[in-house]
């Protein structure tokens, strides 16, 4: 029997006690990290961040159903990442076995966000072939036969956010339905069409089967429908898809009576038809069936607004991205903004916003549509009742508007976003909400008082978008949404916003309910939104919480500590005056009743 030496058997052990010292450390490094309800551990492994700002750092990422967690380990630099593995759009393995140079072996991560990530590793022994599986399969989860993280949280909030909209009661506050328009449930079971809400709000003197045949003719079946009225002047805003020409110029009796029905509504002189494209897209649209409203349309204008398509979209984030990240463009940064075209679309989404925004206002009733009725149109519609309705200026009513606009009339999230899915270069993914969030930031820019929610919310918001930790922006549309039982399945992000309203709120909000906003659609008053696509560069995070706001929530809190000592001294005051009163005291006059409290209450703080 073979034995071994009591030298060698100490030595082993030493290593023994050694190894399982640094995994321990290992752990402890990352057991402080706070996990969401339902988040588990996957992975953990010593790894090289390549960090754009400070070069290369040591340290420990951690990986679990919901995130990419890295922090350093090294004393003198504290590098922390928190990624969302829903905002990883690619992963890629760089360099090989033989690669040459130092930190040349490891991964490349691509995001959504407007960043990327690069890790190296030891290239002994396939180091990096765990960290590339266990990161492709919890990124891209729906590639790889697995549920969305939101399927799997357990978050729970004092409020449901999935009750924030709820249709039948917007329309009401709108003043609907009248003896113009009424509430039509056709949709009820998403026959007419799968991409389209439940409850629809349609011309009155319309009849279901009316319904049908103007579907028919409308690309996706997406038909006119009201999206919002002018409660003085009953002017509607109605949004639908192209109909349905092509080459021959077709002609549809109904589609044009059913147009003219919703003119008729408030006595439209006529009815303007605002078409987002340009007019050379509309035009080649007829060749695979589409096109646009010509002049067998009576008593109708046409407009189009040269809104560029999803792909010309994609293409100029991804030209802003170049010239924001890692690093800025600094030494020709103003000809490199205008080449990405970034500004300038959002310029003309913003620009024809207003047009059908001052239309509505001054009396004429529009109807707005693409090509489909679900990017564009969505941007166009949600911006115009932003500007002419002030409800959707507050907190909740934003909620209200994105859920309305965006969520329940199919803006193709799943298809523009790619939740879960590994194929980043299908050609339908475009930043179209996060251009329409850029617009609203813009508009918060020009208008500091007139939107009670901050530039977090909208940050949240984007975040969100991208995550997959709550169910609001999954999928296409609520048909899909119905059979993935997206409501009892999976928790609302207005959940988490409205169990925190105090982060979102801006401390500059004054309430003005009848004013209609106009922004300058103008490059020399539009700018480029650094805190969202410049925010991961640490000099511009520095940089980011203004003076101003910051000393007026210290003035607002001051205020409120005093109102407080205020309302204490009042209540003191009454107990001691009702104590006087219950004592008889003689010699008392009518010109000494006037009580400390009554003194207190005309008090004004100047804040």
């Amino acid at each position: 029997r073979s034995q071994i030496s009591v030298p060698v058997f100490m030595f082993f052990l030493s290593f023994y006690y050694c190894d399982s010292g640094l995994s321990s450390l290992k752990m402890e490094l990352l057991s402080d990290v706070s996990l969401l309800p339902g988040e588990e551990r996957i992975t953990d492994k010593d790894i090289i961040y390549i960090c754009p700002f400070s070069g290369a750092v040591k340290g420990k990422v951690l990986i679990t159903n919901y995130r990419l967690y890295f922090r350093s380990s090294d004393a003198d630099v504290t590098v922390t990442l928190d990624v969302p593995l829903g905002a990883i759009s690619r992963v890629e393995k760089m360099g090989g076995a033989s690669s040459r140079g130092e930190n040349s072996y490891g991964l490349d991560i691509t995001c959504k966000d407007m960043r990327n990530l690069r890790f190296a590793l030891k290239q002994e022994g396939h180091s990096r072939r765990d960290i590339f599986e266990v990161l492709f399969r919890y990124a891209f989860p729906l590639s790889h036969g697995l549920p969305l993280f939101a399927y799997l949280g357990q978050e729970k909030y004092a409020e449901n956010g999935w009750t924030i909209y709820k249709p039948i009661e917007e329309f009401r506050r709108q003043g609907l339905p009248n003896n113009k328009w009424r509430i039509s449930f056709i949709n009820k079971s998403y026959d007419l069409c799968d991409t389209y809400p439940t409850v629809l709000a349609v011309p009155y003197k319309s009849k279901e089967e009316d319904l049908r045949k103007v579907a028919a003719f409308r690309s996706r079946a997406r038909i006119p429908v009201l999206s919002w009225i002018h409660r003085e002047n009953q002017a509607v805003i109605v949004r639908c898809s192209q109909p349905l020409v092509g080459m021959s110029g077709k002609r549809n009796k109904d589609d044009e009576r059913y147009l003219d029905l919703i003119r008729e509504a408030n006595d439209t002189t006529k009815l303007t038809i605002y078409d987002a494209r340009p007019n050379v897209n509309a035009v080649a649209n007829k060749a695979t069936g589409g096109g646009y409203e010509g002049d067998e349309y009576q008593n109708a204008e046409l407009i189009f607004l040269d809104i560029q398509n999803i792909h010309v979209m994609r293409e100029s984030q991804k030209k802003l991205k170049d010239i924001v990240y890692p690093n800025v463009e600094e030494s020709h940064w103003l000809s490199s903004l205008e080449s990405t075209h970034w500004l300038e679309h959002v310029k003309l989404v913003l620009s024809g916003a207003i047009q059908v925004a001052d239309k509505v206002s001054s009396g004429n009733s529009v109807v707005v549509h693409c090509s489909d009725g679900w990017d564009r149109t969505a941007q166009l519609t949600s911006l115009a009742m932003l500007m002419l309705d002030s409800h959707y200026r507050t907190l909740r009513g934003f909620q209200v508007l994105i859920e309305k606009e965006w969520i329940s009339f199919g803006h193709k999230f799943a298809s523009r976003i790619g939740h879960g899915d590994k194929n980043h270069a299908d050609q339908d993914r475009s930043p179209i909400f996060v251009q329409f969030i850029d617009c609203v930031w813009q508009m918060t820019k020009q208008f500091p008082t007139a939107f009670e929610f901050n530039e977090h919310l909208l940050l949240t918001i984007l975040d969100h978008l991208y995550s997959c930790r709550f169910g609001t922006f999954l999928y296409n549309c609520e048909s899909v949404r119905d059979q993935h039982e997206v409501r009892s399945k999976t928790v609302s992000l207005w959940s988490l916003v409205n169990s925190k309203v105090d982060m979102y709120l801006n401390p500059f909000y004054t309430p003005e309910s009848g004013r209609v906003l106009y922004p300058v659609a103008s490059m020399r008053h539009l700018e480029l939104w650094v805190a969202y696509y410049i925010r991961w560069n640490p000099r511009i995070r520095q940089q980011q919480q203004s003076p101003v706001e910051q000393r007026y929530k210290e003035l607002l809190a001051l205020r409120d500590e005093y109102l407080k000592k205020l309302e204490q001294l009042q209540l003191s005051d009454s107990s001691t005056s009702s104590h006087l009163a219950n004592s008889p005291t003689p010699n008392t006059t009518s010109s000494s009743t006037s009580t400390p409290s009554q003194q207190y209450t005309h008090l004004q703080t100047p804040l």
